[in-house]
């Protein structure tokens, strides 16, 4: 069994805005060359805890390594390790994608040899390698991708995405998340959202920030195993039965959740599956055929409204 080196581990981070306890006893370990998805709903601190990974704001307890180094406020070695894409990327939108790759590049110290090559491979894995018009004319969705070529220019060991999909449509998400996936090859990501969907899609680990605190981390299967529904479906041959289970058992709905009438659907949820051996011996007693029972799988979103609210 190999040991998986953390990129970052984060210990005991509190920071606090005045009366407002936004972080209060953060702890995260992300290991390396995963896609790691930092979620939790608008306000819950995920924007404040990276700006204090980025050393852009001093934290109040706790401490940050990355890389094994120490995180200092205002200190900002530890970021020759990270790539960050903002929610909403600037540009000097005169320049086209090369232009701009070749800029940041050269602020940065690179060689030009290492950004000519660096940026023919990154615009080329974010569809924008024969893009030449300016940045200015630029969709939502190619600023995205521009973002995290220029993320990844000098082949961070961590690159930061605050929220990247959330103002994209259904192609530009899907874009974005394809390209971060592929990006899992040569760095770690942290992808902060609030779209479970995209989490779902794409993150080999999570962790959920409510209220300042972790409140549950692990693998996508993990977490979700945990959390495994107690609901299962149950599909009738014939719908026009759907109604002799709804009368009989309470405990038994269809899909629109009615426990008294069915929609038409032949499909019925199982609420508690300590009644199944009552429900199959009902079937088998009045003649009914069924085409399947199967456990429902709890999704990500039915498992973060769960964990807010308990």
């Amino acid at each position: 069994m190999t040991n998986e080196k953390n990129i970052l581990e984060i210990t005991n981070l509190k920071k606090h805005f005045g009366e407002k306890k936004v972080l209060q006893g953060v702890d995260l370990k992300i290991p390396e060359k995963k896609v790691f998805g930092f979620v939790g709903k608008n306000g819950a601190g995920k924007t404040t805890t990276m700006k204090c990974i980025l050393g852009l704001l001093e934290a109040d307890e706790g401490e940050i390594l990355v890389n094994g180094e120490k995180v200092t406020y205002g200190d900002t070695k530890t970021n020759r390790f990270i790539g960050y894409l903002p929610d909403v990327p600037e540009y000097y939108s005169y320049m086209n994608p090369k232009e701009y790759l070749s800029f940041c590049g050269e602020i940065t110290g690179m060689e030009k040899k290492t950004i000519k090559s660096r940026s023919e491979e990154l615009l080329e894995l974010v569809g924008l390698g024969s893009e030449k018009h300016r940045i200015k004319g630029f969709s939502r969705g190619m600023k995205q991708r521009l973002g995290i070529a220029q993320a990844l220019l000098n082949s961070p060991r961590l690159l930061i995405c605050d929220e990247p999909t959330s103002a994209l449509d259904p192609v530009g998400r899907k874009e974005i998340l394809d390209i971060l996936v592929a990006a899992k090859n040569e760095t770690t990501i942290l992808f902060s959202t609030h779209i479970l969907s995209d989490v779902e899609h794409i993150c080999d680990d999570m962790a959920l920030l409510h209220a300042g605190k972790i409140i549950m981390q692990g693998s996508i299967t993990e977490v979700k195993e945990k959390r495994r529904g107690n609901t299962l479906e149950l599909q009738l041959e014939n719908p026009e039965e759907n109604a002799m289970l709804l009368n009989r058992f309470t405990k038994v709905t269809d899909m629109s959740g009615s426990a008294i009438e069915s929609t038409g659907s032949n499909t019925l949820l199982i609420k508690d599956e300590l009644m199944v051996p009552d429900i199959l011996r009902f079937l088998a007693d009045h003649n009914i055929r069924f085409i399947k029972m199967e456990k429902q799988e709890a999704t990500l979103e039915d498992i973060f409204i769960e964990a807010i609210q308990n």
